[in-house]
């Protein structure tokens, strides 16, 4: 990675199909509705070709940019799988964080720029290392964790603050209904006991962001 956006977030999630590229992109938008220059990278990725819009597409589609900018052509695996393991059913070649890490480009002058992982913070990324991994190479200015708001949170978001050491985290309780005992209970635990940096929307999401 050589320039480097004024802004740059790795974009996490508890697990799979939480609402991370939903959130990423939602966030992305608003910020290039407001004038902010944005990007989004997804050095990877593994899909069901039968559940339509790749998350490249969807990113891509909030940014502005051509999809095989926000992942590159020879990095998508087109099985339901890790990544690593994907290219390997695939009969692709492996790869390596290192690689990754060689083929993410910024154009000069992105306000925020996000990089997403796949799948949960210990999921493979790549042949030798997760997304904690990846996340640690690139040196974000903030990781956003997206996590489900109902039952089983407080668990899954713990663990995966645990993952990221001492860097900044940003919890995102994704689909949370204020009207929800549960899911305000889950924002709470978090926040009053556990000390963590909790948001439940797209606004306050982009606040953490850009303040």
């Amino acid at each position: 990675m050589t320039t480097r956006p004024a802004r740059l977030v790795f974009v996490a999630g508890t697990g799979t199909a939480v609402g991370k590229t939903w959130m990423a992109a939602a966030v992305l938008a608003r910020f290039r509705h407001a004038g902010l220059r944005v990007g989004a990278r997804k050095p990877a990725q593994s899909f069901d070709t039968a559940e339509g819009p790749t998350d490249a597409d969807v990113l891509a589609a909030a940014t502005g940019e051509p999809t095989h900018d926000v992942c590159q052509p020879h990095r998508w695996y087109a099985r339901a799988l890790a990544p690593p393991m994907a290219a390997e059913v695939l009969g692709a070649p492996p790869f390596t964080v290192g690689d990754l890490l060689d083929e993410l480009r910024w154009p000069v002058g992105v306000d925020v720029g996000m990089v997403e992982g796949a799948g949960g913070p210990r999921s493979p990324i790549a042949a030798d290392g997760d997304n904690v991994t990846l996340a640690s190479s690139i040196a974000p200015d903030l990781v956003l964790l997206v996590a489900e708001a109902g039952l089983g949170a407080i668990n899954a978001v713990l663990m995966s603050v645990a993952a990221f050491g001492e860097r900044q985290v940003v919890v995102v309780l994704n689909r949370f209904d204020e009207h929800d005992p549960l899911h305000r209970r889950n924002r709470d635990w978090l926040t009053c006991r556990d000390g963590l940096d909790v948001v439940t929307g797209v606004e306050a999401t982009a606040a953490r962001i850009v303040p």
